[in-house]
């Protein structure tokens, strides 16, 4: 288990972003059912602006035989609480980028999961060397509530950039928003900054509606 787990962390905990809190257990949270996991059919994409200008993809077993690296980052919801200290396992983002290089000019992904649920993201946010395509949380696999097989891991930015039960990374050479971010939320997500709401977006912070 993590530290939040086993014990209160006090309100100054210098790893809370402002407004949040520490919370001792993962609420699973999400939009819509949870979807049936069907191994035989299952596959990992990566599309768009590729360099080959071709479509990538793994099935299941392609996909779990990729190398893996663990990260310990923390989990914050716009929600407002915090789950800090995770140990996170899974394929790292930018062994995908090495694996299937975008085309020149890509500069934003659009991280697609099951239902047509969708997270956009910078290209640098997704190529840091800490966003993973988790499996496993302390140790464990990731239940069907919380993202098996596969969830996005973005450290960086508000949980939601990072959606459960992921299929396909499409590349982009222009941002278009989001799932949350078409309904409100914040294009860019950065916790430390507060960036929650698309009203608070500034110049530049995303395209335009």
């Amino acid at each position: 288990m993590g530290q939040s787990e086993q014990e209160p962390l006090p309100p100054s905990d210098p790893r809370l972003p402002p407004g949040q809190r520490a919370q001792r257990g993962w609420p699973a949270l999400h939009y819509g059912p949870v979807p049936r996991f069907k191994p035989l059919s299952w596959d990992l994409q990566v599309f768009g602006a590729t360099a080959s200008a071709e479509k990538h993809s793994w099935d299941f077993a392609a996909f779990n035989a990729l190398p893996r690296t663990t990260v310990v980052a923390d989990l914050h919801c716009v929600t407002k609480f915090s789950l800090l200290g995770n140990e996170w396992t899974g394929v790292p983002a930018a062994l995908l980028l090495d694996l299937v290089p975008p085309a020149p000019g890509v500069t934003h992904v659009m991280v697609w999961a099951e239902y047509g649920y969708s997270a956009n993201l910078r290209l640098a946010d997704f190529a840091d060397r800490r966003t993973l395509l988790a499996t496993h949380r302390n140790g464990e696999a990731l239940t069907a509530e919380h993202g098996f097989p596969v969830r996005l891991v973005v450290p960086g930015l508000y949980a939601w950039k990072g959606p459960k039960w992921v299929r396909a990374v499409e590349y982009m050479r222009a941002d278009r928003r989001g799932f949350w971010e078409e309904r409100g939320y914040h294009n860019l997500a950065d916790p430390w900054r507060e960036q929650r709401y698309s009203y608070q977006e500034e110049p530049g912070d995303g395209p335009l509606r």
